[in-house]
């Protein structure tokens, strides 16, 4: 592999303890900076190395820190986003088992840069391995004097949620962490001005916070120059699908899809490829032709009329029906919306009924424009991004794939069936 800035000894038992973390250099970028920078020089460095979250929206780490009060006696809180309810997303859970003070450390130094003496790591109920390595790796950081340090003193804790998708979005998130049900509020006032118990806070993702260190260590000029010039830096991706070797994947931003997918072993024999969702379920979905000329980064994928979201690959060949694919999709969106707003509320039930009539051959070919209205009056109009999440996918599905929708409304056989003559 070219660069691996984060996962470069995740091969390594020895790293998941402190003892074998410091052995292969760990904890001596903390020291380096709370000895010699400034907690504004962090912030700099962050926002001059054009660092962007790798949770999903992209925005660029540096900036979301500059957004907090210049001067306040308030207390600031950095909460780690450690939910990863996206499906097809599993590389914060690498991170965790793998390397859990390579968070600690990330999250102790992105704490030193924004003045915060508190954080929380909130970490989805499922994981419940993460949960117990975290909370070992805390315990040792403690003990060896790495949280509460004299020259910074700083508090960390677990907080784990209750299994609710809609707690990774970052405002959701807090309502939670303050114990109540996990509602988005309406932005602004943002965090980084009224967030955690309404003070200043930065929610920022697992990875996103791992990769500070990196900058810390090789400086800005190093980190830029890996990736492109507006997604610099490494990403690792979580590739699935019909790949032979599914699994999490580190290369520089930019990276082309087609290499991501060979790296990944390629198709099963036989088969070829169909689509791609690259960003996670809530991406729209890119045809194999597109996927071509596709590259891992924020822009190229934007081009393409999709989002690097995630970073959560999955491959789909010619054996798959989309329409299936859109109502596992639909299905999981209806599901887990909040139902704080109208149109994702009725909109995600709606199009899961409509796609699940379609495969019940109850569908009819109206139904198709149907979609595509019903997921044009919910795309923006809500709260959070979730009724976005089905909008969006369901449109691109519904636009590239027509005919599979249309046969199995005509003939209540899938389109790839009929190709090959079943």
């Amino acid at each position: 592999m070219e660069h691996k800035l984060l996962s470069e000894h995740y091969h390594k038992p020895e790293y998941q303890s402190l003892s074998g973390y410091k052995q292969l250099g760990g904890y001596v970028v903390l020291e380096d900076v709370l000895k010699n920078k400034k907690p504004e020089e962090v912030v700099q460095m962050v926002k001059e190395s054009g660092l962007r979250g790798r949770g999903g929206a992209g925005f660029p780490t540096g900036v979301k820190w500059s957004f907090l009060p210049k001067s306040s006696d308030s207390p600031r809180y950095l909460l780690c986003n450690a939910d990863e309810g996206e499906p097809g997303t599993f590389k914060d859970r690498l991170i965790m088992e793998k390397a859990p003070h390579q968070l600690i450390e990330g999250m102790l130094i992105s704490a030193y840069g924004i003045c915060s003496h508190k954080s929380y790591i909130y970490i989805r109920g499922e994981y419940h391995n993460c949960i117990r390595i975290m909370e070992k790796a805390i315990r040792e950081a403690y003990d060896a004097g790495y949280l509460g340090h004299p020259d910074f003193k700083h508090d960390m804790d677990i907080y784990v949620g209750a299994g609710a998708y809609i707690c990774g979005e970052e405002m959701g998130m807090i309502s939670s962490l303050e114990g109540k049900k996990g509602l988005p509020k309406l932005k602004p006032p943002f965090p980084a001005v009224k967030g955690y118990l309404g003070q200043p806070t930065i929610v920022n993702n697992v990875e996103t916070l791992a990769a500070v260190i990196s900058i810390m260590l090789g400086g800005v000029k190093k980190f830029r120059s890996i990736g492109t010039e507006k997604s610099p830096g490494t990403k690792l991706f979580s590739v699935s699908g019909c790949v032979k070797k599914p699994g999490n994947y580190e290369v520089p931003l930019g990276y082309p899809l087609m290499d991501l997918i060979h790296l990944a072993g390629d198709l099963p024999d036989g088969r070829k490829l169909k689509a791609v969702i690259p960003g996670g379920s809530s991406a729209p979905v890119l045809t194999a032709n597109e996927c071509q000329s596709a590259r891992m980064d924020f822009e190229s994928l934007a081009d393409h009329g999709s989002m690097l979201g995630s970073g959560a690959v999955i491959v789909l060949d010619d054996s798959c029906s989309m329409v299936d694919v859109l109502s596992v999709i639909a299905n999981f969106y209806h599901h887990e919306s909040c139902g704080q707003c109208t149109p994702c509320r009725e909109g995600t039930g709606w199009i899961a009924q409509i796609v699940h009539n379609i495969l019940k051959k109850r569908g009819r070919l109206q139904d198709l424009q149907l979609i595509q209205s019903i997921s044009n009056n919910m795309a923006g109009r809500t709260i959070c991004a979730l009724s976005d999440a089905l909008a969006l996918p369901a449109i691109s599905f519904v636009t590239k794939f027509r005919k599979e929708f249309e046969s199995y409304i005509r003939t209540g056989v899938p389109y790839l069936e009929q190709d090959r003559g079943a």
